[in-house]
This record gives structure tokens, C-alpha cells and sequence, in this order.
């Protein structure tokens, strides 16, 4: 390796000063191992002397542009002393300067991965998203989201980015002077936001192409930008050159698990949070009420009738239709229902991310207990979710549930290919289990059993049972509005709904105590 090559520079910016100090030229920089290590040098100074040096053992750079690029170092574990992070932005001339820069990183790079060096958030040498998501559903993913229409499509849902501008200026005091970090940034709107409530400094992660147009959004808004570094990575595997006082990310699939970017939340918790830091969204509750839908029963049925035809062009289909049938209840039906469909108020599953661990979402159990407020056949399941921005000043819901604003994750229905009957006031039981897998959605399995009702239901029973399996990643998005249904029996509207929303659930031992408190208390996310 040539340690005598000279890289020309056009600038560098010093981010560890306040405000961040810009350098310009002459500058040039190297790649040596004088010290016995192999370190990153910079000449800052007409002297010849290099003046600001980085241990590529934990040192990291990452192309912010065709002529930028970031690199961020922290201190060494054989550093007794404790010593600061440290990070610089460096501007080119030309792209084929930076290319070769880059390059001779890689390169000299390349011998410390040998030797299976590790830095300061975790290893270089291995992902642990690429350990449980396999890659073609990875690329599916980045590749969506890397599309400006899907980014549109999720800032003008006014429900979803009003909550969260709302939120993050309502708290203004949670942001002025901090360090964020924003965890899978997308277009870079969160981060906007962020310093326009005051952050010290942004850091927006965003591991597809779409990070190259947040650079092109941020640059475009200069007052804010100056305060914010894109950087194009995964959240596993990228380093930042400071801790973050709070997070913020939009990571809430549909039922708010899908796509599993949960996980990655909370493995940027455990990198980059500082103790005690602040999350923003900071729970997420997923609300389940058995619901009666006839024509959405029907509908799906009907679909196949196709594999009932004896004669089609001489064929005779009916072989397929039993596992038609079945295939065509296994989707996850995603639309806008009519809260009235409800049959029993709703119970609460709370997902607090300051304290889960990643490995708990792997995993998901969902004990159910309903009593029915009406006589009627059960369809299934109804399904939404909310998240809480705990703000220091105003906690904020951001809410999918039905009869609420419509917002692009809709809500989720499973349904039963055999419904179950009840009456009024009779005990529905079962359980919501979810299992993670490396198509980045889980595997859905619903059981709902009615219990014995009237004389002797003390002496408990199963009267029916009726379970399914469901593919998350698969689902039927029927995208209507909700219909006009005639109000149920002895059923005021919205009667069920609102019996929900006033009796929270109780955390488990890490919960927070605001959570228990009444919605009044809080801002009306609508």
C-alpha cells in the first residue's frame, strides 16, 4: 500500500465544534501506519505536518454525495483516558478524487476487518439484519422505499405527519441543544422537523437510495441542513461519531409489527440512546375486538367459487377448492371498517420501545378475552394499533383505529373460515400468537373459542372453536371506506369503541404509569 499518496481536498468541516467549523484549502490527506497502527491523516496546515489524525482501527466513512463524505471515529478500548468522539465531513473536488479515496479506505480497511477488529457500537464484520432477513425481501424493501411516490404517499397521510409534527413541536424542550438520531429517515422529513424544533445536531440514518434525495431535500432547506448529516446505512451496522439524547422514527408497519422495523428501533435504542434517553414514538399498544361482518365473510368466500366449475375447458377444478378456500382466508383482509362491527370492546396488547428487547418481538403472544355486547356470528378478529409520543411537555397519540381520521396503514381484519355464534354476554377466549420470519412480517395464528353460556357456564366448557393461520406479508387490501351498517342490537354507535379507549390496559413491570391515565388527559391525536 502507498502510505506517500496525497488526496487534494476541497474542504473539510469540523462537526465537533459548535457551530461546526468549515476548513478550505489547501488540504490534503493520507493513509499511513507510522504509529504502528493504520490511521487517517489530514494536513490542515501549510507546514507538512498532519494535524488531525484517525485510528482506522474504529474509524468509519460514508459517501454522503458524489463529492462528500463523512467520517467519524471514536476513542480506542485501549484508551484509558476517557477521550470524545470525533467526526468531519470532507468535500472533493472531483468525484474521481473521491472515488479513489475511498477506495484506498477500503483498502487499508480491509486489514483491520482481517484481523477482526470490532467498533465502538459492535462488529464490522457481521450484520445482524443480515443474519435474520434474507436478502431478497431486503432488497424488495430498500427498493420500495427508495421510490419517491411510496415516500409521497406516506407525507400526505396528514393523520401520520401532522401527529408527528405536532409532537415533536409541541416538545420543543425535548429537542432544543440535543443530539438526534433519525432511525430509517426516508425522505428526511423527521429530521426537518427535528431541527426545526431546535436539535443541536440531526443524524438521519437511511440504509435505501432514498437517502441521496434527503441529501437533496436537506440541502435545500440550508438554515436547517447545516444541522443535519445523512447518513446511508443500516442502523446495525453504521457508527456515529456522538451519542444521541433522543431517537425518532417512524417504524410502525400494519398491525403495527409488519416489516420489522420495530427491531431496528430498538437496536438503535441499545447503540446510539443515550441512558434515559428519549424516544419518540415511545409505546405502541396493538387494540383487538371480535368483529360480525357478513358481507366481508361472503365476499371472501365467493372468491372461490372459480375452483367449483366441474367443466372449465374440460376440466374439472374442483380438486383445488378446499385449498382455494382456505388459501383466500389466510390474507389478512386491510381496509377502513365501521367501528359498529365490533361485538365486544376491545382489549390491548402494549409494546413499550424504551424497554423491550429485540428478541421479545421475535415472538408475540396475545392471551384474548372478550364478553359479546350483542347475539351475532363472529367473523374474527378486528385489529389497529396507536403509539404515544411521551413529550415532556404534551403526550401525543397517533391512532389508526377505526371511526378515527383513515390513515394509510388502514386497519387489519383476520377472518375465520368457520364463524363462531354467541349471545349476548358470553365469554370469547383464545389467543393472538405471532411468530417472526425472514420475509420481514410473521406468521399469524388466531384461535377464538365460545364458552358455555347460560345454566352451568360456571362449570366452564368450550362450546366452539375456530382457528386460521395468516401471512402478514401477504395480505388482501380491500381499501374501501367503511359502509353504512344498521346499528346491532341493544348497541349505541361507537358504544364499543369508546368503552376501549377509557379503560387502558396496565403495563407489565417496565410499564409507565401515564399510560394508565384516562385518554382524556391526553391531546386528541385527531
Amino acid at each position: 500500500m502507498d502510505t506517500l499518496k496525497h488526496f487534494t481536498l476541497a474542504s473539510i468541516t469540523l462537526l465537533a465544534s459548535t457551530p461546526p467549523k468549515l476548513l478550505s484549502g489547501p488540504l490534503s490527506a493520507t493513509f499511513a501506519s507510522a504509529s504502528g497502527f493504520p490511521e487517517l491523516q489530514f494536513f490542515l496546515q501549510p507546514d507538512g505536518q498532519p494535524s488531525l489524525n484517525f485510528d482506522l482501527r474504529i474509524t468509519q466513512l460514508f459517501r454522503l454525495g458524489e463529492f462528500q463524505s463523512l467520517c467519524v471515529s471514536e476513542s480506542s478500548e485501549t484508551i484509558k483516558e476517557k477521550t470524545y468522539s470525533k467526526g468531519i465531513t470532507i468535500q472533493f473536488k472531483e468525484e474521481e478524487e473521491s472515488s479513489s479515496f475511498h477506495g484506498a479506505f477500503d483498502l487499508w480497511k480491509s486489514e483491520v476487518i482481517i484481523q477482526g477488529s470490532t467498533l465502538p457500537n459492535g462488529t464490522i464484520t457481521k450484520s445482524k439484519f443480515d443474519d435474520k432477513i434474507e436478502s431478497s425481501s431486503a432488497k424488495m424493501y430498500f427498493h420500495y422505499y427508495g421510490q419517491l411516490l411510496h415516500q409521497q404517499n406516506m407525507l400526505q397521510d396528514y393523520v401520520r405527519t401532522g401527529s408527528y409534527y405536532a409532537a415533536v413541536m409541541e416538545n420543543q424542550a425535548d429537542f432544543t441543544g440535543r443530539v438526534v438520531v433519525d432511525v430509517g429517515a426516508g425522505s428526511g422529513i423527521l429530521s426537518l422537523f427535528a431541527a426545526q424544533a431546535g436539535a443541536k445536531h440531526v443524524y438521519a440514518v437511511e440504509a435505501s437510495e432514498m437517502a441521496d434525495y434527503a441529501q437533496k431535500l436537506i440541502a435545500g432547506n440550508p438554515i436547517l441542513g447545516q444541522r443535519i448529516t445523512v447518513i446511508k446505512g443500516k442502523v446495525e451496522e453504521v457508527e456515529l461519531p456522538e451519542k444521541a439524547d433522543i431517537l425518532i422514527s417512524e417504524p410502525m408497519g400494519t398491525l403495527l409489527v409488519n416489516e420489522r422495523m420495530l427491531e431496528s428501533y430498538v437496536i438503535a435504542r441499545d447503540r446510539f440512546l443515550i441512558p434515559n434517553g428519549k424516544m419518540f414514538p415511545t409505546v405502541g399498544r396493538i387494540h383487538m375486538a371480535p368483529f360480525s361482518d357478513e358481507y366481508l365473510y361472503v365476499e371472501i368466500a365467493n372468491k372461490s367459487l372459480f375452483w367449483q366449475q366441474q367443466n372449465y375447458y374440460g376440466v374439472d377444478l374442483t380438486a383445488l377448492h378446499g385449498t382455494a378456500f382456505q388459501g383466500y382466508f389466510s390474507q389478512p383482509v386491510v381496509d377502513a371498517f365501521d367501528p359498529r362491527l365490533l361485538v365486544a370492546p376491545a382489549a390491548s396488547h402494549v409494546i413499550n420501545f424504551t424497554t423491550i428487547k429485540e428478541e421479545d418481538l421475535y415472538e408475540i403472544d396475545i392471551p384474548l378475552k372478550f364478553t359479546a355486547s350483542v347475539g351475532t356470528r363472529i367473523h374474527g378478529l378486528a385489529c389497529w394499533f396507536d403509539v404515544l409520543f411521551n413529550g415532556s411537555t404534551v403526550q401525543r397519540w397517533l391512532t389508526t383505529a377505526p371511526g378515527a381520521p383513515t390513515t394509510h396503514w388502514y386497519q387489519l381484519r383476520c377472518v375465520l373460515s368457520q364463524p363462531i355464534y354467541v349471545m349476548p354476554g358470553q365469554e370469547i377466549t383464545g389467543h393472538l400468537h405471532m411468530i417472526a420470519h425472514s420475509a420481514q412480517s410473521y406468521t399469524i395464528n388466531l384461535t377464538m373459542s365460545a364458552k358455555m353460556w347460560g345454566p352451568g357456564a360456571e362449570q366452564g366448557g368450550i362450546l366452539q372453536t375456530s382457528s386460521c393461520r395468516l401471512d402478514l406479508k401477504e395480505p388482501y387490501y380491500r381499501m374501501s371506506q367503511p359502509q353504512a351498517y344498521s346499528v346491532a342490537q341493544d348497541q349505541q354507535p361507537n358504544q364499543l369503541l369508546q368503552s376501549q379507549d377509557l379503560q387502558l390496559p396496565s403495563l407489565d413491570e417496565d410499564g409507565l404509569d401515564f399510560i394508565q391515565q384516562p385518554l382524556s388527559k391526553f391531546v386528541d391525536p385527531t
